[in-house]
């Protein structure tokens, strides 16, 4: 049946109009069917025809579910009338927050007003300037003029159904039973005993759409889920507004308009990866799958044509199919298809199926080429998806190889509605707001940046009537912030869900004034362009290299390493100036000689209130080993693993493989870090074995090993791991450790103090043994070993005998999350708890430094430095900040002759949201680079 005869499911004649009997039976079965009950048959006359006309004992129920058929989804006419939420749980008090400033969600966003909240029955019940006498009961929250929002809403997570900690009966994302499956439902996999679920909610996050995986064209059907916990404790209390079916088993009030469903496609890479297929065979996969539901959805209007017209006559029973009936919703636009997808070649084929089938998709998820391709999308049937990205997250893989930080902007630039989301555990939900902010950094409007991970995602979801905005009649879900939400390490305070407080006792740390305000990011527009232009490639070496002389005016700041020291040489003293010949700085301060005839030829640069600090060091990600971290022919591979027999002999009876051997330059990751201030590497051999061999030191700017410098040390500590996860017991490889330590040849430089081993370990319980093994090694040979330890992620737990024992701290990541079995103790800070890891450790005088786990993430090492900095439980000022990524990394790590280049940055510090990155001093080159 087309399009144009669905609204009257009328049976098509000739003559395009029923017959007069059959518009008769239509009418009066409109009217009174109701009123039938068991009739059996009903006679109809026609003039000269006679005929009896069975009518089934099903025909009211037929009757109803046509008509419901017609109806479009959403909530019913009075829902915006409602007095009280359909998840308000008794004895939840009346809430009045007051003195907040309130980022509303109205008005595309702009709408900030000043005022109080009131919070009753589930539901946000007056916003502004309050009239509360009626209320004998209130609790009273004092903002003291700290932002408010509503909740977060993640339109893409696996929380609960790739649940945490991570074990092996704790995924249920996938099936590998098919590959177009819109019958199964993520529901069914909800594990509401995921550890996540605090910590998520402890980042503002209210609500997410919680997906199936990307391995099948079709995982499923995905479900909108409020995260508080419930007194129920079963999935189906946390859903929101899910299809009436889910609600009521099989029976429909045919009386309501139907609710949103969800449904999770993908394409490119992850299915073909799975099914070894083409993209070929699982785009005919789908087309297949839309082509039964098709015929089914064909062979319902017919149906229903008929019952509606009072055709009974040999109609039998309503045709349905319970795996496909989810795809036939599809086709009558009653699904939000999050459709996962990257590449141009996807994003195209899926258009082009939207438009052979007729059915729209609410947003392609990850889409990393969207930016590119905005006129594409536009060509979707029903209206352009939305794009639903990561802001830095990308170069993982062939499909992710082109994402750009700029993909926000240009996406919104070309009228594409922007999506910041997570996919947790793939990023770790808890900090969705930090993906809003760095979009906003890069040029993302602030208005679209909140409303990114706000508004729009509830939109796109088609929640947007209850939850997302603080105006009257919607979810009480709001969030009170410790300074502005786009503002690095904003923090909630206090996060209420259907007007109930999630945390008993929050914690929270004073931020700066300049912490309260959007951060005034900086100009991105040639880079964006330049996106766009290079095809996702933009060139990404420094521009220019200066041998000659640069002189660097208002300068605001100058931080140096001294003495493997960070000190501040001067501080908003003025207008002052710094000089660099053959990079090296040969004046700083008042300089007036800057100005003299001398320096007529120099380069000059107005940093306007800009600084100069270090460059910083990062460690913990393959950077420099990988280009592409899933394809594993762009790296340099995994070392072999010593206690799973897999050496080969040809190394001889202990190999230690060398980083530096291994060394690839220019990867994008690599350029990018440099661009942001991360001018030196650490990396170490990869591989899940024991040993992994010897790190190197190397500069991220260089273009190959043979330049000068590009190699900072061949050799900086020797690695090892330790772990729970691992095949061979704790005590086997605690064994093999020992007797490497006191025995092999190769770690003769450990046992005399004189290399620092790094043992990647998480657990409390085997940092205990190995606190004790050291003293066993140091008692035998009578030499202190420099061992630290990395991840880290339960050292808190042993601080005060870390620090007796010497034992220095790479925290990866820098925030921690409980991730694996061995991280469940992990502190997880404000608003949970008062201290942070780096707070406690500091504490008992342990040397604490941060890293990363994945390379894409060195780029923002700048960023994780300030977000310490704003975070800790103690003071933590910006030169001991910027040492946790330089000087103490280094220490550590025992890189003994570090790199002394230098970042410069225009209109604000290196840790600030304000400033860019504009050039790295490096007298190791003799020249400046700029960008």
């Amino acid at each position: 049946m087309s399009e144009k005869t669905l609204p009257g499911y009328l049976h098509p004649r000739a003559n395009g109009q029923p017959k007069r009997s059959t518009r008769i039976f239509g009418l009066f079965a409109g009217a009174a069917l109701l009123s039938l009950g068991s009739l059996v048959s009903f006679t109809l006359s026609n003039n000269a025809e006679h005929r009896t006309t069975r009518i089934p004992l099903h025909a009211e129920e037929t009757v109803l579910k046509c008509r419901q058929l017609l109806l479009p989804p959403g909530p019913p006419a009075d829902f915006a009338s409602r007095t009280i939420s359909d998840r308000f749980v008794d004895g939840t008090k009346p809430v009045h927050i007051k003195n907040a400033t309130i980022w509303t969600g109205g008005v595309d966003g702009h709408e900030v007003i000043t005022g109080d909240i009131l919070l009753d029955r589930g539901l946000i019940q007056g916003v502004g300037q309050l009239e509360l006498s009626s209320y004998s009961e209130l609790v009273e929250y004092d903002a003291q003029g700290a932002w408010v929002t509503p909740g977060l809403f993640d339109l893409h997570s696996h929380v609960g159904v790739y649940s945490l900690p991570r074990l092996d009966g704790a995924a249920d994302g996938n099936s590998h039973n098919g590959n177009v499956q819109p019958w199964l439902r993520s529901l069914d996999g909800l594990n509401t005993h995921d550890t996540a679920f605090e910590a998520i909610i402890a980042g503002g996050i209210t609500t997410g759409v919680v997906l199936p995986g990307s391995a099948n064209s079709v995982g499923g059907q995905a479900f909108v889920v409020k995260y508080r916990p419930t007194a129920e404790k079963t999935p189906s209390a946390m859903l929101l507004e899910p299809p009436h079916s889910i609600v009521n088993g099989s029976y429909v009030d045919p009386t309501l308009p139907p609710r949103w469903r969800q449904m999770k496609h993908a394409c490119g890479e992850n299915p073909r990866r799975v099914y070894s297929q083409t993209r070929m065979d699982n785009i005919w996969d789908l087309r297949e799958g839309y082509n039964k539901a098709r015929v089914l959805k064909e062979k319902q209007d017919t149906y229903c044509a008929s019952a509606l017209a009072g055709e009974w006559e040999g109609l039998g029973e309503y045709p349905d199919d319970l795996q496909w009936e989810a795809f036939v919703d599809v086709l009558r636009g009653r699904v939000k298809i999050h459709n996962h997808c990257y590449e141009a070649v996807d994003l195209d084929n899926m258009v082009r199926l939207t438009n052979e089938f007729k059915f729209p998709i609410a947003a392609f998820h990850h889409a990393h080429e969207t930016y590119l391709v905005p006129d594409a999308l536009k060509r979707a049937y029903g209206g352009p998806p939305a794009a639903a990205i990561f802001a830095t997250n990308g170069r993982y893989k062939r499909e992710a190889y082109r994402g750009s930080e700029f993909a926000p902007k240009i996406l919104a630039d070309n009228g594409i509605q922007v999506v910041m989301k997570s996919d947790h555990p793939v990023l770790n939900s808890r900090y969705l707001a930090f993906e809003a902010q760095q979009a906003h950094y890069y040029g993302l409007p602030a208005n679209l940046a909140l409303a990114s991970v706000i508004t729009t995602p509830a939109k796109i979801a088609g929640m947007d009537h209850r939850v997302a905005a603080v105006k009257p009649g919607y979810d009480a879900d709001v969030v009170v912030w410790d300074s502005h939400p786009l503002a690095l390490g904003a923090t909630p305070k206090q996060v209420w869900i259907d007007g109930i407080p999630q945390f008993e006792t929050p914690h929270s740390v004073i931020k700066p004034a300049s912490s309260q305000k959007s951060p005034e990011t900086p100009n991105f527009e040639q880079e964006a362009k330049d996106a766009v232009q290079y095809d996702g490639l933009p060139p990404l070496k420094a521009a220019t290299s200066n041998s000659g002389a640069v002189v660097f005016t208002n300068v605001s700041e100058m931080i140096i390493k001294k003495e493997s020291n960070i000190i501040t040489t001067f501080e908003d003293a003025g207008n002052n100036v710094v000089i660099v010949e053959n990079g090296h700085i040969t004046c700083s301060g008042s300089c007036a000689i800057a100005f003299s005839e001398e320096y007529a030829n120099a380069t000059f640069m107005d940093l306007q209130g800009g600084s100069i600090s270090p460059g910083l060091t990062t460690f913990g990600s393959p950077l420099g080993l990988q280009h592409i971290t899933q394809e594993s022919s762009t790296g340099d591979g995994p070392a072999p693993n010593h206690l799973a027999g897999k050496v080969p002999g040809l190394l001889g009876p202990l190999p230690l493989v060398a980083a530096v051997d291994g060394l690839l330059y220019e990867s994008r990751d690599m350029l990018l870090a440099y661009r942001h201030g991360v001018t030196t590497g650490i990396s170490a051999p990869g591989g899940r074995g024991l040993v992994s061999g010897f790190s190197v030191a190397f500069s991220t700017g260089a273009g190959h090993k043979l330049e000068d410098g590009a190699v900072i040390q061949n050799s900086v500590a020797i690695h090892v791991t330790l772990s729970l996860d691992s095949s061979t017991s704790v005590s086997t490889q605690v064994a093999a450790l020992r007797h490497l330590l006191l025995e092999e040849a190769a770690f003769e430089d450990v046992r005399k103090g004189l290399q620092t081993i790094v043992i990647h370990v998480d657990s409390a319980d085997i940092l205990a043994t190995l606190i004790l093994l050291k003293r066993e090694v140091e008692g035998k040979t009578g030499t202190a070993i420099k061992l630290t330890v990395a991840g880290a992620a339960e050292a808190h737990l042993l601080a005060a005998e870390l620090g007796e024992a010497g034992v220095g701290v790479i925290l990866m990541p820098a925030r921690s999350f409980p991730v694996k079995w061995e991280q469940q103790r992990v502190v997880l800070g404000p608003p949970l708890t008062a201290e942070t890891p780096i707070g406690i450790l500091r504490a008992h005088n342990v040397t604490v430094a941060i890293g990363v786990e994945e390379q894409w993430g060195a780029r923002n090492t700048r960023f994780e430095v300030g977000w310490a900095a704003l975070s800790a439980s103690t003071e933590l000022s910006r030169t001991e900040a910027i040492a946790l990524a330089s000087t103490e990394l280094e220490e550590l790590l025992g890189l003994t002759s570090p790199s002394s280049d230098l970042v410069v940055t225009q209109k604000g510090g290196l840790l600030d949201f304000e400033s860019k990155v504009v050039a790295i001093i490096s007298p190791t080159k003799g020249v400046v680079e700029s960008f």
